[in-house]
């Protein structure tokens, strides 16, 4: 008889368990992962140096830092805005870059900046475009959009652009228009090479 009551009563247990779970399943939600648009991890306030080679060569600087390392092709989202330095061997900073938007694909060691992008060099001078790529592997920084280059008083400006990744040797491919100061001494040296050219040619 004791037997029976303790079987009745895990009977019972069992059947209230069943029930409880049961009704438990109306409030679960059926999540389909997406590892292309669900980031594998999501970091706010972030700070971090980025060595190569064992060295430091980058700090970067973002509100927002996501990672996609389960997508199809990994990458590195950082929605809300990125500021980057780029250090030499002896630690000095030999670019800067600012954008409003960015992606680094992982297994590229591409960078792509949007939105607003502003890269200075250690010369100071001043490169502004909406898009730009950064590839790591070539050591090179190009875009096929409109480039302004400030660099004093000198403003070059463009579509389609090339450059090193210190940003000190670069070119625009289709040059658009620019401003370019005109002083006094280029005046006298036009003079000079003027006299110089009708010299040669008397003699």
């Amino acid at each position: 008889m004791k037997l029976d009551n303790i079987t009745i009563v895990f009977i019972a247990i069992v059947m209230l368990f069943l029930y409880t779970a049961c009704s438990n399943t109306e409030d679960l939600i059926d999540i389909n992962y997406d590892p292309e648009t669900t980031p594998s991890m999501n970091t706010d306030s972030v700070t971090m140096l980025v060595s190569d080679s064992g060295i430091t060569r980058y700090k970067i600087v973002t509100d927002n830092w996501q990672i996609f390392d389960k997508a199809a092709e990994p990458y590195w989202y950082f929605p809300e805005g990125i500021y980057i330095e780029q250090f030499d061997s002896i630690f000095q900073v030999e670019a800067k870059i600012l954008a409003d938007t960015a992606w680094r694909y992982t297994e590229k060691n591409l960078w792509r900046v949007k939105g607003n992008v502003d890269i200075r060099n250690r010369k100071g001078e001043m490169f502004l475009s909406d898009e730009l790529f950064w590839n790591q592997q070539s050591h090179k920084i190009y875009s096929d959009k409109y480039i302004e280059i400030i660099r004093g008083e000198t403003e070059l400006k463009g579509y389609g652009f090339e450059s090193n990744q210190e940003m000190t040797e670069y070119r625009i491919f289709r040059p658009h228009d620019g401003k370019i100061p005109f002083r006094e001494e280029d005046e006298e040296s036009m003079e000079v090479l003027e006299n110089d050219t009708i010299r040669n040619v008397d003699e």
